[in-house]
């Protein structure tokens, strides 16, 4: 977990206002006890995270495709080949939506603008990559990192519902 307490209280208002703006049908299934507050959310997130980012081609087109994602700092963030499919798309038409779904019953989904990274915030992502895979960004070749700036996001697990069900008895 790399999140100050200043993230994660941006980021359980971020979580806050999406579920106050999410659609009734949503909120039926996310109930409250089910769902995730920034601290559980981040704690749960493994790194990387199998993501899966939606993007949008030139003739308006959707496409969907998996990365390593990295929850830091409250963000969604992941690299890809700058000549990518992906990474055009993106730089042309940031408008993303993600998400990460590992299993049944838990979930981690965002919308928002996918930002390339630059100077600091790429260098504390290729400090944060190092850790993770023993290499720099670097020994990649030529990607582009982005980061997403998320306008909407939601987590949720089922079993905490079914943990509360069984301490109740």
């Amino acid at each position: 977990m790399y999140e100050t307490d200043e993230d994660l209280d941006d980021l359980q208002r971020l979580i806050d206002d999406s579920f106050a703006r999410a659609s009734e049908h949503l909120c039926s299934i996310m109930t409250p006890q089910r769902r995730l507050s920034a601290r559980e959310l981040v704690a749960a997130l493994p790194a990387p995270a199998v993501l899966t980012i939606a993007s949008v081609t030139a003739h308006g087109d959707p496409r969907i495709s998996a990365v390593d994602g990295h929850f830091l700092s409250g963000a969604w963030h992941f690299g890809t080949a700058s000549a990518s499919p992906k990474a055009v798309q993106l730089r042309a038409r940031p408008a993303t939506s993600a998400a990460y779904t590992p299993r049944d019953g838990f979930g981690v989904f965002c919308h928002g603008r996918a930002l390339p990274l630059t100077g600091a915030a790429l260098d504390r992502l290729d400090d944060h990559w190092q850790r993770i895979y023993r290499s720099p960004l670097a020994a990649l070749g030529d990607v582009t990192c982005f980061r997403i700036q998320a306008h909407w996001l939601v987590g949720f697990e089922f079993a905490r519902t079914e943990k509360a069900d069984r301490g109740a008895e």
